[in-house]
């Protein structure tokens, strides 16, 4: 479990932290220097019926508001420090407003440096910590007077974190990893190591993850936590995580290193985005703020309708990012003006993985059947990939396995899609057959490769669809084409004379017949519906693409180069040029044929006679 601190600066946090776990989490020189906390620290507390928990310091300082939003983020319980010799102040006010937005759910709040203050005074301080509070995500947290240099209020104040940890919401261990790094070092002797805070998942040594952005795999070489080697880290806890295959640039704050190698990061979100009604002046259409999503801080730009985003307002927007993050529904962000340094808002991730920039916004549903079917609706025929699914829904995948059971869901291959849409997409396939036939009467009907293409469906999806068709007798398949149940090509006193005059030029043409272009030329039509006519009659033969004999000139051939052939004897090609008589470019497509058909069979050194029948 995750207790983060927050207040505003030289209010004591690092201090109390240190008192309650005897850890002096200020480690940097400069930090020693100016006594204050520039960067993260962490430290282990250990609470009677909790076990041990991590906690995460963070700066006070307005300057370092962005650091304190890292570690704020995938707390369980937030520490709010108040010094009581000051009372609330700009900080303590800004970080309540990020762990509101931030979605936190369970808090103390301490007053520090209260031996030097008096009862009257302490109650004061106490009643405006309670106003501060009020529609914060604190509100109703337990109130703790402390010192750390008497040691008053301590047990209190562990006994209080120990209640809210008991309360917080359990998170769950078989879900995907996902850990935000907040650190990146590299070890002698280990190498690259990264810190974080687990948010799902657990992770092991040996286990293959992806890093993202960058998309770099790794494998972990070992995780430790509070400095000490473990098994697994779960979820809620701080660990230190050894990876090799990633150079330091690849996990720098900012990255994720993440359990499912097919969650693709993101520049684009749908979300519900919200304005706090402390901000100064409204967001304006695309313009340029600041998000803080786990622990990356990229530029976006916020896109809603309706326009301007006015103080107070929550609105469905679509969100533009300058770089790419990892998220999932349900993920929740801050928004932050980068000059003058300010925290004007935040949301909740409805679609990471919207199909399009310009995807209309969408209201948070939940991970539920009912956001399953509005995805795949919008998807339509062209599906869902189904490794996209669990981070657009916010659900783990033993929760998507289950949705996907339903009746009004068909998963085919890699994609999802409303059960529906096979059924609509064969009904297009067969008036696309039906098209076929009254626009070539003399054809097959519809090429069976040209199905997908034509319909601008995934091949999976068409192959299920021609599938119920077959199934149901809607359609019947000729080879590689589809027609319509007995089609028979029609053919009208016209084209039963100009069928007659291309089988009689094939005739007259011999062994070295024109090919389809020629034909074309020379009777000014496309001649292969004819042809394919002929070819099902057994008039004439395709030997090669595009190139058609009269059958009785292809009997004549074989008929030929079997009595010229002795069975046994490997023939070449200049061989069997003279048995047939042909030029090479007759030849080698006719023997090709021949080797197809198992008259011949071609060896290393020449062609054998497989059947003297």
């Amino acid at each position: 479990m995750i207790i983060g601190t927050a207040g505003h600066i030289d209010h004591g946090k690092t201090t109390l932290v240190r008192a309650l776990t005897g850890v002096d989490t200020d480690r940097l020189p400069e930090e020693k220097r100016r006594g204050i906390t520039i960067e993260l620290g962490f430290a282990p507390l250990v609470l009677d019926g909790v076990g041990t928990a991590s906690m995460i310091d963070v700066p006070g300082h307005e300057a370092f508001v962005r650091t304190m939003v890292a570690g704020a983020t995938g707390v369980d319980v937030a520490l709010l420090v108040v010094a009581a010799d000051e009372g609330v102040m700009p900080q303590t006010r800004e970080h309540l407003a990020i762990l509101s937005l931030l979605g936190t759910t369970g808090g103390v709040v301490a007053l520090t440096k209260c031996d030097l203050v008096d009862e009257e005074w302490l109650a004061l301080v106490t009643a405006d910590v309670a106003s501060a509070l009020r529609g914060t995500a604190l509100e109703g947290a337990p109130v703790v007077a402390t010192s750390a240099t008497t040691g008053a209020g301590l047990a209190e104040l562990r006994q209080a974190l120990g209640s809210a940890l008991r309360a917080a919401p359990v998170r769950d261990a078989a879900d995907a990893f996902r850990m935000p790094v907040d650190r990146a070092f590299s070890v002698r002797g280990t190498g690259t190591v990264v810190t974080g805070t687990v948010w799902n998942g657990q992770v092991a040594a040996g286990d293959a993850l992806v890093v993202q952005p960058s998309g770099a795999m790794v494998r972990v070489r070992g995780v430790q936590v509070h400095g000490g080697a473990v098994a697994a880290a779960t979820p809620g806890t701080r660990c230190a995580v050894a990876i090799s295959g990633a150079d330091l640039a690849d996990v720098a704050r900012g990255a994720w290193l993440c359990g499912d190698v097919q969650w693709p990061a993101t520049s684009m979100l749908r979300a519900e985005v919200s304005l706090l009604e402390s901000a100064a002046h409204p967001l304006r259409p695309r313009e340029w703020i600041r998000l803080h999503i786990g622990t990356a801080d990229v530029g976006a730009r916020i896109v809603a309708p309706g326009g301007a985003l006015q103080p107070g307002e929550r609105r469905a927007a679509r969100v533009v990012l300058q770089e790419p993050v990892l998220a999932r529904a349900g993920d929740r962000f801050v928004l932050r003006y980068a000059s003058p340094p300010s925290t004007v808002g935040g949301g909740l991730v409805v679609d990471p993985l919207p199909p399009q920039r310009r995807a209309a916004p969408w209201h948070f549903l939940g991970p539920g059947p009912e956001a399953l079917e509005r995805v795949l609706a919008e998807a339509g025929r062209h599906g869902v990939m189904r490794s996209h699914l669990a981070p657009r829904l916010g659900v783990r995948q033993a929760a998507l396995s289950s949705l996907l059971q339903s009746p009004s869901v068909v998963a085919i291959g890699t994609r999802v899609y409303p059960g529906a849409v096979v059924a609509t997409v064969g009904d297009d396939i067969v008036a696309a057959v039906e098209a076929a036939h009254a626009s070539e009467p003399l054809g097959d009907g519809l090429p069976l490769a040209e199905v997908a293409t034509a319909l601008r469906v995934a091949p999976d999806l068409a192959e299920r669809a021609v599938t119920n068709l077959l199934a149901a007798g809607r359609v019947e398949r000729r080879g590689s084409m589809l027609a319509r149940p007995g089609w028979a090509p029609i053919v009208g006193a016209g084209d039963a004379a100009w069928k007659e005059r291309v089988l009689m030029d094939l005739r007259s043409a011999g062994a070295e017949p024109p090919d389809v272009s020629q034909l074309t030329v020379e009777h000014q039509r496309d001649p292969v519906p004819i042809l394919r006519l002929l070819e099902r009659e057994g008039l004439v033969v395709g030997v090669e693409p595009g190139r058609f004999y009269a059958g009785e000139v292809v009997e004549r051939l074989v008929t030929k180069l079997r009595d010229g052939m002795t069975t046994g004897r490997e023939y070449s090609p200049s061989e069997l040029r003279d048995v047939l008589g042909l030029s090479r470019k007759y030849l080698i497509p006719f023997l090709e044929y021949c080797d197809r058909k198992r008259i011949t069979e071609r060896r290393a050194t020449g062609r054998v006679l497989v059947s003297a029948k």
